[in-house]
Order: C-alpha cells, then structure tokens, then sequence
C-alpha cells in the first residue's frame, strides 16, 4: 500500500497562499488598468494619447473597486512580518540591528536588481530619442505613460524598510503605532490642504502605505480573522462610508481613487482597512480555490515574476501601441466598440511578452543566496543603500521620466547594490557551496 500523501493547504505556518493569489491579482489588475488607460489614436494633429478608462462616466464609481493597491501593500505587510520572523527564528544569536541590516539588504537586491534593468532601457530609449530628434511632446506622453508605475518602487522600499522597527513597534504598543501612523498621514493631509501644495503631501508616501503595510500585520495576527462575518461586512460599510464621506468634504481629494495616490491621501488608508475585511471575509472560498491546480499554477508562474510583469507591462503596451501606429488599420479609435474588444487579445498579448522577458528578467527578482548573513555591510550600510535608491523613483513619480531621473535612477539602483553586497564571511561561503 502507497502511503496517503498530505492533503495540499492554501495555508501553512509562514505563508498563507491565498494572499500569494490576491498579489498576483492585483499585479494583473495594474495591467488591465494601464491597458484600458492607453488610449492612443491618429488625427490630423499627430498622434493623440488619452486616457480612455477615467474618461468613462461610471469609472469614478468602479475606482473604489479597482485601487487594490492599499490591498498590495497590506499583503506585502503580511509577507514583511512573515519574513521577518523567519529571519530571527533562524538566527536566534543575532542582535536586532543585524537582523534589521539582513531583511533591509535583502529587499534592497529584490527591487533594484529588476529596476537597474528597466532604467538601462529607459536611460538608453530616451537619449536615442532626443538624438534622432522625436517630437518632444511625444516623448514626453510616452515616458509619463511608462515613468507611471516607478512611484511604487520608492514607496515600497520606504515601507519595506520601515518594517522591522513597526513589526517591533506593533507588538509593543499595536493600537497605539497604528494610530499614530494614521496621525501623521492626517496632519500631512492637512499641511497639503491649508497651503496649497501639493508637494508638502509626499511624506504620506510614507505615511500611507506603511498604515496599509501595518494592517497587514494585524491580518498576520489574525485580528481580522477573529472578528464575525457580520463585524467585517459593517467594517467594510463603515469604511466605505468614511472614504465617501472624505472624498465629498475635503476638494483636494478626488473621486477618481487612482488619482488620489499621487501623492497618497486619507481616503486610501480607509480603503486598506475594508479591504483587509474582504479579505478576511473571502478566506475560506479563496483557501477553496487555492486548493485548485490551475490556481496553484498561475501563483507559482506569475507570483515568481510579479516585479518584471509590473515593470516591464507598460513599456510593452506601448511598444505593441508603436506597431500599431505603424498600421493604422490596426489602430481603433479609443472608447469604441472594437476598442473595448481588442482590450482582450491585446492582454493577452501584453502577458504572453511579459512572460517571455521574464524567461530572461524574472532571475533579477532573487536576491543573492547569503545576503541576509550578519557579516555582510551592517545596517547603517544598508539604510545608505535604501537612501541611494529612493531618490530616483521619487524624482519620476514627482516630475516625471526623462534622461535625467532615469538616469539618477539607474546610478541610485547600482549604488544601493554595491553598497549592500559586501563579501560574505569564508566559513558562510564553503556552507553555501557545500548546499
């Protein structure tokens, strides 16, 4: 007799795999989103760019809906604390700092790694555009199209980076930190509001996502969890209350949810909080779906190659809307009937050549084996490296791509990597090598 293999759970001690699905889906959200903004016809003028999506007269409504990304940070809170523990449960010897310097070293090689790619193209695309002489406002459309998504490696390496200290902080003080976090994101809002500028509401960048990636810690402790079917769907209620209730008191912030996270505002804090109910709430039939095979195929395909697919989809949508407009029978005019229907196989297409390059790109999302080893550069090392890489997303998501902040970022991303990668200790080498 054969012996009964396990039953396959959507969920173990360290990882629940049903959150694996919802980042995959959020990523695959990202690029329904960018796909139905990319808007882009022939006129007399020249080339025309729009985005066709917020143009709709119901989009402001499903925008509450098709922000998921409180929910991508939420996960990712969850995966830092997992991670975290991980950490320290393997090195019971190590002091808080050099567990600190090991998890920031490791996120640092997880987001500049694919990023050093992805600026080496844009730095290289653009300087040979301004050297063959491309309309200047063309290029300027085409690089805020693609620069778009570079905002979430700065925010998510401020959040990541933040985590051991708020994971700290959450087991001292829970109720308190969160709150606090809400505090700061409120009183920036209200700097933004009282004067005007736009520019005093980027420490919500911060601010905002970390409450989110904070909540996930909660979702981790099983708070969510332990709270009623009926509890969750009044949290949710609430919190959609809270988030429309802001939205129509306070002008600046806007009924299209997309274009409240530039900079992040309130009403997307509000947000992470009922989305971590429908996630509690979604559990069990999600665990049912985790148990599939097809499932489990597309966490195990997409989730290996997320940073690829969010870095690399834009420049591919605009590379397939370039072959277009080389035949403009190809080309349909933006919110028409076939416009709407092409949406489908062009996604398709979009995933079909994300995954291609990921064949080669996806190995760059892998932070080098023994970079979390306390030998390595310590942690105000680390933090420096964290400090080199920021400022470039920061400056895209601020003013915009172009040769210079592509540029910034490129150098930043190499910077952040030969400052963290350090030599590992010979003894920890031979134990590598031995594995």
């Amino acid at each position: 007799m054969t012996r009964q293999q396990p039953v396959r759970t959507a969920t173990t001690a360290d990882r629940d795999l049903t959150l694996d699905l919802v980042r995959v889906v959020c990523v695959l959200l990202v690029v329904v989103v960018h796909l139905l903004l990319a808007g882009v016809s022939l006129g007399d003028d020249g080339v025309r760019i729009e985005k066709t999506l917020e143009e709709q007269s119901w989009f402001n409504v499903v925008s509450f809906v098709f922000q998921i990304m409180p929910a991508f940070f939420l996960v990712g809170g969850f995966a830092a604390m997992t991670g975290w523990d991980s950490l320290v449960r393997r090195n019971p010897g190590q002091s808080f700092r050099e567990s600190a310097s090991a998890f920031v070293r490791v996120r640092i090689a997880r987001l500049a790694r694919p990023a050093i790619a992805v600026m080496a193209i844009f730095t290289v695309a653009l300087l040979v555009a301004r050297f063959i002489g491309a309309p200047s406002e063309l290029v300027d459309a085409v690089a805020s199209g693609v620069g778009s998504p570079m905002w979430f490696l700065a925010a998510y390496m401020i959040a990541q980076t933040a985590a051991p200290w708020m994971i700290r902080a959450h087991r001292a003080k829970p109720l308190l930190t969160l709150a606090a976090i809400a505090l700061l994101a409120v009183a920036t809002d209200a700097l933004r509001i009282a004067s005007g500028v736009t520019l005093l509401g980027l420490p919500n960048t911060a601010f905002v996502w970390v409450f989110a990636q904070q909540l996930g810690f909660w979702y981790r402790d099983g708070w969510f969890q332990r709270r009623s079917p009926l509890a969750l769907i009044g949290l949710v209620m609430i919190s959609y209350a809270l988030a429309i209730g802001a939205v129509a008191a306070v002008p600046m912030y806007s009924w299209n949810m997309l274009a409240n996270q530039f900079p992040p505002t309130l009403p997307l804090m509000v947000l992470a909080l009922s989305q971590g109910a429908l996630l509690a709430l979604c559990k069990r039939p999600l665990t049912a779906l985790m148990r599939t095979r097809l499932a489990q195929g597309v966490v195990f395909v997409a989730g290996t190659r997320l940073m690829t697919i969010y870095l690399w989809h834009l420049p591919v949508i605009m590379a397939i809307i370039g072959v277009q407009l080389l035949v403009p029978d190809w080309l349909s005019e933006p919110g028409s009937g076939r416009w709407w229907f092409e949406r489908i196989p062009l996604y398709l297409l979009v995933l079909g050549a994300v995954y291609l390059l990921s064949l080669v790109l996806g190995r760059l999302e892998a932070a080098p084996a023994g970079l979390a080893h306390p030998r390595f550069p310590g942690l105000p090392v680390a933090l420096l490296a964290v400090a080199a890489f920021v400022p470039g997303p920061v400056l895209i998501m601020v003013f915009g791509l172009d040769v210079v902040n592509a540029t910034v970022s490129l150098i930043g991303s190499a910077a952040a990597l030969i400052l963290v990668a350090g030599r590992a200790p010979e003894a920890h080498r031979q134990r590598h090598q031995r594995a």
